[in-house]
């Protein structure tokens, strides 16, 4: 191959083909439709995944798993992580953590895990903190919040099986 041949073929202002327009043009009377059938008519297009006639290919696959439908999204963040993107005295909140993309799209629980080091103090918002990152932010000198989450579906039950009790007596 040449250094010539690197655009042949290619046309800088080509014309589009005019369909339909009479036998001369090449691409008349059916235009490029072929003779009669569904696929010369108008509207004829079938879905991309349609594989002629055979069981779709999502019927052929068997089902699998479950949505839970009381079941939380939970968003782990590690303190190393926090120490990094955090300056000393800044607040760490849930607003923070997604502006610093530490805690991306929808979630229901963040929660501080103790991997890694923190060597200052913030002020760190979250659901819950496993032992290993409580106990280091307050080694840090930080503070802990507890963010009031959505009730688990246990104590919901606990709490109407209470009521029920209280209700009876």
């Amino acid at each position: 191959m040449n250094i010539s041949d690197v655009n042949r073929g290619i046309e800088k202002n080509k014309n589009r083909k005019r369909i339909g327009r009479g036998i001369g043009s090449g691409h008349g009377k059916t235009a490029g439709r072929g003779h009669k059938g569904a696929g010369s008519r108008n509207g004829n297009s079938t879905r991309v995944t349609f594989t002629g006639g055979n069981m779709p290919l999502v019927q052929r696959i068997p089902k699998r798993g479950f949505n839970n439908r009381w079941g939380l999204k939970v968003v782990v963040v590690n303190l190393g992580q926090i120490d990094e993107a955090f300056a000393a005295g800044e607040e760490v909140t849930l607003e923070t953590l997604s502006a610093k993309n530490l805690a991306r799209g929808r979630f229901d629980v963040l929660k501080v895990l103790g991997d890694g080091e923190l060597k200052k103090k913030l002020k760190i918002s979250a659901h819950r903190f496993s032992e290993s990152a409580a106990e280091k932010i307050k080694q840090a000198g930080g503070e802990m919040i507890l963010l009031p989450g959505r009730a688990s579906v246990e104590d919901y039950k606990a709490e109407k099986k209470a009521e029920k009790k209280a209700a009876k007596k």
